[in-house]
């Protein structure tokens, strides 16, 4: 398979990028044996025409990013808006949302949050028992337009308080095992 790997995370001096780098270099380590990687940190910028012959070439595009105030940072949903409005993601269609051009490609959405599990999966936390996938259904939606199937995502919750780093990284490399590359 031919995988590209988007590291999407934005730096700011509160928030250098050192767990999201992390996690991004291991779904590179656990997704290279038998397959073709390609890579994209947008921080360190990118060429539109570059990054659209990325998504032209790979079968799975894994997004790696922090949750900033519910959804990517500000640059990376930047990238998205320059690099898919450049016109290989979708032509027009008489049907809303069915002109996506990738219908043969597949992506995963891994991400790094602040909050606790508990704010998700309870009736009185923070996000009334919605999960993730809720929470990032403009980001789902996009990629849906464009053909692109859903992979289960991954998220590594509490970041800040507890994170053992270890079993995140074997937690990720059972997910990707199980949902990438089977």
């Amino acid at each position: 398979m031919n995988i590209l790997v988007i590291n999407g995370h934005k730096y700011y001096p509160f928030a250098q990028g050192k767990l999201n780098s992390h996690i991004y270099n291991k779904i590179i380590e656990f997704c290279s044996p038998n397959n073709e990687i390609n890579t994209t940190i947008i921080d360190n910028g990118y060429e539109i025409q570059q990054e659209v012959e990325k998504y032209l070439w790979s079968d799975i595009i894994i997004f790696q990013s922090p949750v900033n105030w519910y959804y990517i940072p500000w640059s990376f949903k930047k990238y998205i808006d320059e690099v898919y409005k450049a016109g290989a993601f979708y032509t027009a269609s008489d049907k809303y949302g069915h002109g996506g051009n990738f219908t043969q490609k597949k992506y995963m959405l891994s991400l790094t949050a602040a909050s606790s599990i508990y704010e998700f999966e309870n009736t009185n936390g923070f996000f009334d028992f919605r999960d993730i996938d809720d929470i990032f259904i403009g980001f789902h939606k996009t990629h849906q337009y464009c053909g692109m199937q859903k992979l289960k995502t991954f998220i590594i919750y509490n970041v800040y308080h507890n994170l053992n780093i270890i079993q995140e990284e074997n937690r990720l490399k059972e997910h990707i095992e199980k949902y990438v590359l089977k």
